[in-house]
């Protein structure tokens, strides 16, 4: 649970107007818990408030007694309204100090200027929607003279204790309110003038006056002769058009070979974890996919973008690519496989990427209906006296009797080649949508012949010309 979340609902929603359109607001925020061990700021706008105290303050021993009482929950409650932060703040032997912190307001000619900047992107504004300060608005504001992030000596001090100096009291709340700002960015805007809901409501007053203005300068500038306005061009007019429209950049030209990734033969050692030789090899694979991808859209008629692939089966795609057997090694620890396993998964890869894996690695098993056009595809592969005899050997599988060659089928209806290799069966060709082909895609020697068929017939499985058991 974070602080925010913490707050009761009550107190955080506690607002005080004062009638001047809504721009004073007060919200108090209820006591955090103590942060033993938690980092007080972790959004870059709340690690700047607290800079912009370190910067400030003339005491470093102050600061890190401010530290321990804002980690032992020593802060109070904490309001928050236009140029001032307030709690109360007890020392270790239960003394309480009222103690503020000022923070300068911006003037309501700076505030139309910040919100102008604001609604030029709707970036900002999703930003801000989301309880995140967005980095260019705050740049943005900094080049038009409007500081909303405090700098050094804008977080001024006053409290009970009568310090002149930032003192542990002011420090520690301070600190607490970084972990305020870490979850909503509008208590900064808040302390600088204008609440969430003025914030909001003025944003939204400008967003819509924009639209209304882009309106009329569209329908002014679509005005025709008399009064109407022209709601666009048709379809067939801009097609009709094209002949005599500026023409379209010519697309990219394809370099003759990927590029080279960069070196990291640095002076500076890598940090902890990082491998600049498995780099390079991503990086190196990453330029081969980009040519590939460029080349492919480049030609007539190319066919849509390749599906993404799951971390497992990329695994298996980059050892596809020959490298380091110290790549491999982690390749096959970090897709959960053993080396031998990622040996044959590659092998498979070559022969037909994710499809020829899905059918090595993931047990298909066809419905009733696939069963059946599975059989019947087998059944008029081959000429009568040419047809092998197959055993069916589980889900989408058959194999040749008499021959160390089986079939499988995958979920396109394509089949697969395979042969025994030391006793298990290993990916041995492409696909093809014809059995008789993929069979006779092995090489020779590991084709299947008539002596198939006899032996076949001796072990009584099935007679030469008939296919039984299509199906798991």
């Amino acid at each position: 649970m974070s602080a925010y979340d913490g707050m009761h609902d009550d107190e955080r929603n506690e607002e005080r107007r004062d009638g001047r359109n809504g721009r004073d607001e007060e919200r108090t925020f209820a006591a955090l818990p103590p942060a033993r061990g938690a980092a007080f700021a972790r959004t870059w706008w709340g690690r700047a408030w607290l800079k912009a105290l370190e910067d400030t303050a003339l005491d470093g021993e102050q600061l890190k007694k401010g530290r321990r009482h804002a980690r032992a929950g020593a802060v109070g409650a904490v309001s928050v309204r236009p140029g001032r932060i307030t709690a109360v703040v007890k020392d270790r032997d239960g003394t309480a100090y009222r103690s503020d912190v000022l923070l300068q307001e911006l003037s309501e000619a700076e505030w139309d200027r910040l919100l102008d900047l604001a609604v030029e992107s709707a970036g900002h504004i999703a930003a801000l929607l989301d309880h995140e300060m967005p980095p260019h608005l705050v740049e943005d504001a900094a080049a038009a003279g409007l500081e909303l992030l405090p700098g050094i000596g804008d977080l001024e001090p006053e409290c009970g204790c009568e310090a002149w100096d930032h003192c542990p009291h002011t420090a520690a709340l301070c600190y607490e309110v970084a972990r305020l700002l870490d979850e909503d960015p509008f208590v900064l805007l808040l302390m600088r003038g204008r609440g969430e809901r003025a914030l909001l409501a003025a944003l939204q007053e400008r967003s819509a006056a924009g639209e209304r203005a882009a309106r009329e300068r569209a329908a002014g500038e679509g005005s025709v002769g008399n009064g109407s306005v022209v709601e666009g061009v048709s379809a067939e007019e801009a097609f009709a058009a094209r002949d005599i429209l500026p023409p379209l950049p010519l697309p990219p030209t394809l370099p003759p070979a990927p590029g080279e990734p960069p070196s990291l033969d640095t002076e500076t050692a890598p940090e902890p974890g990082l491998d600049p030789a498995a780099l390079r090899f991503l990086a190196a694979d990453a330029a081969a996919r980009a040519h590939r991808m460029l080349a492919e859209a480049l030609a007539p008629g190319h066919a849509p973008a390749e599906t993404p692939l799951r971390a497992d089966q990329d695994a298996v795609r980059l050892a596809a690519g020959a490298p380091p057997p110290w790549i491999a090694e982690r390749l096959a620890a970090g897709s959960g496989r053993r080396r031998a396993e990622l040996d044959l998964a590659t092998r498979a890869w070559r022969f037909g990427g994710a499809a020829a894996l899905s059918v090595l690695e993931e047990e298909w098993k066809p419905g009733r209906e696939a069963t059946v056009r599975a059989g019947a595809v087998l059944a008029e592969a081959w000429e009568e006296a040419e047809r092998p005899v197959l055993r069916p050997a589980g889900a989408g599988r058959w194999t040749v009797v008499g021959a160390d060659a089986q079939l499988r089928v995958g979920a396109d209806g394509r089949w697969w080649p395979y042969r025994k290799e030391r006793g298990a069966w290993v990916p041995a060709g492409p696909a093809d949508p014809d059995p008789a082909a993929a069979l006779a895609g092995l090489s020779e020697g590991e084709g299947v012949d008539e002596a198939g068929v006899r032996a076949g017939d001796e072990a009584g499985v099935v007679r030469a010309g008939t296919v039984t058991g299509a199906g798991p």
